[in-house]
């Protein structure tokens, strides 16, 4: 069966950068060190085999799991459907001898489609939907998620827990998102952080698709932030029946997620959670 092919190994990145800093405790100054999240460009380009790239999109992100950032992207935008349309990826570009980290070239199996250099990603990086008015003019992924799997409620109110013990980034910058895939029972499959919210679900979509023979999700997905409309729609590209947030959903993500048979539960805060779609998938 064919597979993705990375040529290039990861690039070697810092995700923390260091800056100094004067800081106001009690109304005393201080000199000191600050660790802050690294947020540098990517370029995504695409190719055909024996044709030249052509420029996607540019994200800005933190530098790290850029392949599998790549794979999310291309997987929650539906600009492809597997991961084995992809032949392979590689960062291109020579600065002092050396491939730069920044200008990723996915080389796709068949010719791209036309209108994906025409869309305009842009918009997904900030409110991801402005102007939109109706169901109608969204692009609603064909998914059927099966009720029948349950998850206990326990198990859904300790996963903000396990999620932020492991944002190491996090921890020593406190500016990065993180999104999590679970298994049913709890047990942890891949965390990956961002310092964008749609970067961090990519990033994990991406994991899960190189893990898992079938390229898809289904698990729980847990988040560190708020819920819009554009990470319901990647999660169900990704066949993710149940998402779990610590923070609240938008109006259309809870609206979205009902239709598509997605149990949608946010506020995560110790013993407390506000379920907002699919309750009869929850063992109480």
């Amino acid at each position: 069966m064919p597979s993705v092919t990375l040529i290039d190994r990861e690039a070697k990145t810092k995700k923390a950068t260091s800056t100094k800093v004067v800081t106001i405790v009690n109304g005393q100054t201080s000199n000191r060190l600050d660790q802050l999240a690294t947020e540098e460009p990517l370029e995504i380009q695409i190719s055909q085999l024996g044709s030249s790239p052509r420029p996607l999109t540019v994200t800005m992100r933190t530098p790290g799991n850029d392949f599998e950032l790549i794979l999310g992207f291309l997987l929650g935008e539906g600009i492809i459907f597997s991961k084995n349309e992809i032949l392979r990826m590689q960062y291109c570009g020579l600065v002092d001898k050396k491939r730069q980290p920044n200008v990723v070239v996915v080389t796709l199996r068949s010719s791209p489609r036309e209108d994906i250099f025409n869309r305009n990603f842009s918009s997904t990086a900030s409110c991801g939907l402005c102007g939109i008015e109706s169901l109608q003019d969204l692009q609603i992924p064909a998914f059927e998620s099966n009720l029948d799997q349950k998850v206990n409620i326990e198990v859904l109110l300790e996963l903000p827990n396990i999620l932020r013990k492991r944002q190491l980034v996090f921890e020593s910058t406190g500016g990065l998102h993180a999104a999590g895939i679970f298994q049913f029972n709890g047990d942890l499959e891949v965390v990956r952080e961002d310092i964008g919210r749609h970067n961090a679900l990519d990033k994990v979509i991406g994991a899960c698709a190189m893990k898992f023979e079938e390229g898809s999700c289904n698990h729980i997905l847990a988040l560190s932030g708020r819920i819009g409309y554009e990470l319901i729609q990647k999660a169900a590209r990704a066949k993710i029946p149940v998402i779990a947030a610590v923070s609240a959903p938008s109006s259309l993500a809870v609206e979205v997620a009902s239709s598509l048979g997605i149990t949608l539960v946010g506020f995560i805060r110790q013993e407390r959670a506000n379920i907002y779609s699919h309750p009869e998938r929850i063992i109480f």
